[in-house]
């Protein structure tokens, strides 16, 4: 007897850990879109899957306290990162909350991507890609690329002492040649500001 689509999309879901995030496409392999899309929503209903965005889900995280765990923002880009093979970056007021340098959240995450720009719509805020250059794709490290991108935001004669101070204690836990290869991605004047971190090199 043939296994329903329903019954193969329950299975995949299944043998992922709990929090793993599904695209719809994810499931064509079983069924033609329409059919997975029945599915999928069926299975929202019930409550194997949440949906986080439109053709987005989630095996959901329950905890007896909080509830329902909702995927972060970071775990949603990376995960459209992971099926676009693209790259991503935190940029604008985004890397300035994540740095520490302002407490608000900010209701549109921008993030820079060598893939196409889109933007998606979670809960009450809204992802926004946009197209960038290579070079501001460049940095590679989790910390530094945050800063190179909250200093671009701030802008070269708008940084204040007490900015610069965070950003450099934030700096202090990213890794080594990570770092000293972001400084030498980022433009001069940050490379400037950021300099006690970077190791003598009189070739650079």
């Amino acid at each position: 007897m043939p296994v329903s689509t329903e019954s193969q999309v329950i299975g995949k879901v299944s043998r992922s850990a709990r929090g793993t995030i599904f695209f719809a496409d994810n499931f064509l392999n079983i069924a033609n879109a329409k059919t997975v899309a029945k599915s999928l929503e069926r299975l929202v209903q019930s409550g194997k899957l949440s949906r986080v965005a439109t053709g987005m889900y989630v095996r959901p995280v329950d905890d007896e306290i909080i509830g329902t765990i909702v995927p972060s923002i970071e775990e949603i880009a990376a995960a459209i990162s992971k099926r676009d093979k693209s790259r991503t970056v935190p940029t604008g007021s985004y890397a300035l909350y994540k740095l520490g340098l302002t407490t608000q959240v900010p209701l549109n995450v921008v993030y820079y991507t060598d893939a196409s720009p889109r933007k998606i719509k979670v809960g009450q805020q809204t992802i926004t890609f946009k197209k960038a250059s290579a070079r501001n794709l460049a940095a590679v490290g989790d910390i530094s690329k945050l800063a190179i991108q909250a200093l671009r935001t701030i802008g070269k004669d708008n940084v204040t002492d007490e900015e610069l101070r965070i950003i450099r204690e934030r700096l202090k836990d990213e890794k080594p040649y990570h770092l000293q290869h972001d400084l030498k991605v980022a433009p001069e004047w940050i490379r400037q500001l950021l300099r006690p971190f970077n190791q003598p090199n009189n070739n650079d």
